[in-house]
């Protein structure tokens, strides 16, 4: 099984549940919780992303985590400016390669992505291969859930972990995006974004990602896949207090909801945790302060992340 991959969720006319709307206003009130502060995207951009790294910082910082993390020379690392995402973690002629835009690189944000890809979707995919479940066949015998939402809700967690103000904005926007794709155009769509994004670059790019895969972009319909992020981030918040963070890394890649019924078959002997999940008082802490910044309240967390 890939260490990590993306899924076809292709919506071309959804059905939009109650939690859908409810989620997509959430992700409207965290963005608005930013502008109120920040004025515009950019200026948060700037403000808590910082100067965009030139292609010797972002070796010089992936060369310090990978150092701290005790992988060098196990992962591929390639920087490029044509990547729909920020980054991505893959699997190329057998190895494990990491994917860097080189044009999103900031010098705030760079860690907290190396966090999201190798701390997280890396070493889960490390941590799987050693458990019971790591093949398709083993996931169906013990009855595994999907690993979305649980994986990039993670990962996002993670990615704005340590920020000194770790709004919630791309998880929010990418969901909103979504939402509104399937019910517009690629140019209305373009011209809905203009009330969080100025630049049409920026827009641009958020339009394209939420498009990918119709065939004809002046009709409603989304690429789906991007939900995860939000909904995963305030389904694991929900529950933060009964998730044990450091078995849901050593145990792969499974759901949050699997964990407990699980941890009496996994194999731990050579299961690796990152760094920042070794003190689990100061993880919680951070936790904490993600709902404090994006003012999620528990009462919110469970409207907005209700029980299947």
């Amino acid at each position: 099984m890939p260490l990590h991959y993306t899924a076809r969720v292709y919506l071309k006319a959804p059905n939009i549940s109650p939690t859908i709307c409810l989620l997509s206003s959430q992700a409207v009130r965290i963005m608005e919780l930013a502008l109120h502060k920040y004025g515009s995207y950019e200026k948060f951009e700037q403000a808590t992303g910082g100067n965009l790294l030139t292609k010797s910082r972002i070796w010089y910082h992936v060369k310090k985590y990978m150092e701290k993390e005790g992988c060098m020379g196990e992962i591929v690392v390639n920087l490029t400016d044509d990547l729909l995402s920020r980054a991505s973690m893959t699997v190329v002629n057998s190895r494990p390669t990491l994917t860097i835009n080189i044009s999103t690189a900031r010098e705030q944000w760079l860690e907290g992505m190396l966090r999201h890809e190798i701390g997280t979707h890396y070493f889960r995919g490390i941590n799987n291969s050693h458990q019971p479940w790591s093949s398709g066949g083993g996931r169906k015998k013990h009855g595994l859930r999907p690993i979305n939402p649980t994986e990039e809700g993670l990962a996002s967690i993670h990615s704005v972990l340590f920020r000194k103000g770790p709004t919630l904005w791309r998880a929010a926007l990418l969901y909103y995006t979504v939402y509104q794709a399937s019910r517009m155009s690629f140019s209305q769509l373009f011209h809905n974004l203009g009330r969080f994004i100025h630049d049409p670059n920026t827009r641009w790019d958020y339009c394209v990602r939420a498009k990918r895969g119709q065939t004809d972009t002046a009709l409603p319909g989304c690429f789906s896949k991007d939900q995860v992020y939000l909904d995963g981030i305030l389904k694991i918040l929900r529950h933060r207090d009964k998730i044990d963070f450091q078995l849901l890394m050593a145990l792969g890649k499974v759901s949050y909801e699997d964990v407990e019924r699980l941890k009496s078959l996994a194999l731990l002997a050579h299961v690796r945790i990152p760094h920042f999940l070794q003190d689990q008082a100061r993880y919680t802490e951070q936790l904490h302060k993600i709902m404090e910044v994006n003012q999620l309240t528990d009462e919110e967390l469970c409207r907005a992340a209700p029980e299947q």
